[in-house]
């Protein structure tokens, strides 16, 4: 379950705190948290550490941290930091995003970012193995409580991109809009055979997310959600807002179902609402499972 911090309304300290209590309480797996920089959203990494902090069993997961758009050795620490905060639960979705706007806030460069993002991945793994940023200087700590640092998860699914993320990536963090079966399966095909041309013998970690809504609202909510955090780009947020179908327990379920029969092992939801009457109908669908 994704902390709903991308919504318009409502998100305070009591959501936090609750959402956190209920998550590591329910039947989910890990609580995530997404980054964007230009839109009122609270900040990804002060977030982990509060669900670290608030939750003792699920996993944390960084869905993702757009890598280029930081100073690696910053990164490397804050992923140490929460690694060490939640005894070891840290997993780190990267990859590249696709907002020049967050780049241009972050004083970042657009360009060469799928580069950056190899080279930032070599970068953490080197960091985390306690190698100094630079000749001369001291290691960047803390070290990891998970040996080699937390899981690395890459949002890659082109083809060219996978490619390069399969020599380094330890799984997907995907993302569907529907959850169509015949897609989710083509995806975990693509990301094995991606993994088997790169020569690794282990298999991949598949997770994938969505939005989704329930409730008698769900479907006007949805379509609203989803289209304002797209606005940034009109022509694209009206093909998603039509593609973005998971607003009924119905979809979802069907979704969920799809996404297990193709060999996900995980499914990460993505709320549209702060409201945490959004759990109870969640777990009322997982309980029928």
């Amino acid at each position: 379950m994704t902390l709903p911090t991308m919504v318009e309304a409502g998100y305070d300290r009591r959501t936090t705190l609750g959402w956190c209590r209920r998550i590591d309480e329910g039947p989910y797996a890990s609580v995530s948290v997404g980054e964007r920089i230009t839109f009122r959203n609270q900040e990804q990494a002060v977030l982990l550490s509060a669900a670290a902090a608030l939750t003792q069993r699920v996993r944390i997961v960084a869905t993702i941290v757009i890598l280029p758009l930081h100073p690696i050795p910053l990164a490397a620490k804050r992923a140490a930091t929460l690694d060490v905060l939640s005894g070891g639960r840290l997993t780190v979705g990267v990859g590249v995003g696709g907002r020049e706007h967050d780049y241009r806030a972050a004083g970042a460069p657009f360009e060469r970012r799928f580069e950056r993002l190899d080279a930032g991945v070599a970068e953490l793994r080197r960091l985390w193995a306690g190698e100094p940023p630079f000749d001369g200087a001291d290691a960047v700590g803390p070290r990891p409580v998970q040996p080699g640092g937390p899981p690395i998860l890459c949002s890659s699914l082109g083809p060219k991109s996978l490619a390069r993320a399969a020599r380094w990536a330890d799984g997907l963090a995907g993302f569907t809009l529907a959850g169509d079966g015949g897609e989710l399966v083509g995806t975990a095909q693509r990301v094995r055979d991606a993994w088997a041309a790169a020569g690794r013998r282990e298999e991949p970690y598949l997770m994938t997310s969505a939005w989704f809504s329930l409730g008698s609202d769900a479907e006007a909510r949805h379509r609203a959600y989803v289209r304002e955090y797209l606005a940034i780009d009109p022509s694209l947020a009206d093909l998603m807002v039509a593609a973005a179908t998971l607003h009924s327990a119905q979809a979802l379920g069907r979704a969920l179902d799809a996404a297990e029969d193709a060999g996900f092992d995980e499914f990460m939801l993505v709320p549209t609402t702060a409201d945490p009457a959004e759990l109870d109908r969640v777990e009322a669908l997982l309980a029928q499972r």
